[in-house]
């Protein structure tokens, strides 16, 4: 049995699909199903797709349930494949967080998804739906009545794993997933080369700048040697030179006694 929803913070706490107990909306009883999303917090992408939706999606349409539409929300790409080009006017894009923002820079943003070829524009003509969520009830139920209504549809996925008996790689959200993680990995493996060639750099300039302290090191040394033994041979200079001054003092003052005496 599918787990019941939990609410959440900003961190995933949804491991695996959930369902909402059902509900009356418009004299038709609506059961919500919620599934980890990607780029997780807990699972990486490839335990999503396996072991939490396409696994209880396929469980699902084998049983015979079919769903009515799906409400997007997140991380478009595999999303698509996961339901197939035929289900599209099954789809509807939600778009929240509306009163974290200016009204005016969301209705941009929200132009931009959906006249961009590499946003939403695509699906959208082929019968997906653009709809804003404020996050109050009256909202929910304006976006669930778009789907209520709507002829039940079989998922892309969930053809290609119970009828063509694929395997999730095989599948076109699998091969979409493939493809990601692979064009992910070759950008880390870009930036991870970067950063060596930045620590290498880093490296050197460190032994260059420790050469020219041990270089300055040194001189400061020789200096200071130098001037030590400079000021020790002068010390030696001034005290022989007292010496022999003193030694001549001393003969004078004799002679004069001698002259006297006599």
């Amino acid at each position: 049995m599918a787990k019941q929803i939990r609410i959440a913070g900003l961190e995933s706490c949804t491991t695996d699909a959930g369902t909402s107990k059902p509900f009356l909306l418009d004299g038709r009883f609506v059961t919500l199903i919620d599934t980890p999303g990607f780029d997780d917090t807990i699972r990486n992408d490839t335990d999503v797709l396996t072991l939490a939706i396409a696994a209880y999606l396929s469980n699902t349409y084998e049983h015979g349930a079919k769903l009515s539409g799906i409400i997007y929300m997140h991380h478009f790409h595999i999303f698509r494949e996961l339901c197939g080009e035929s289900t599209l006017s099954n789809v509807l894009i939600a778009t929240n967080m509306w009163g974290n923002v200016d009204p005016k820079i969301g209705e941009e943003r929200e132009r931009e998804l959906a006249t961009s070829d590499k946003l939403f524009k695509p699906v959208l003509e082929k019968g997906a739906q653009l709809l804003r969520h404020d996050n109050t009830e009256a909202s929910a139920h304006t976006i669930l009545r778009n789907l209520i209504n709507s002829q039940t549809a079989t998922l892309a996925i969930q053809h290609e794993i119970v009828n063509q008996r694929k395997d999730l790689a095989r599948t076109a959200a699998g091969a979409e997933l493939t493809r990601l993680l692979k064009e992910q990995a070759e950008r880390y493996g870009d930036e991870v080369g970067k950063l060596r060639g930045e620590l290498k750099l880093a490296t050197r300039a460190k032994d260059e700048a420790r050469k020219e302290l041990q270089e300055e090191r040194e001189e400061f040394e020789c200096m200071t040697r130098l001037l030590v033994e400079e000021r020790l041979a002068r010390k030696q200079a001034e005290a022989q030179c007292g010496k022999v001054q003193a030694n001549g003092a001393g003969g004078q003052k004799l002679s004069v006694l001698q002259i006297r005496s006599r």
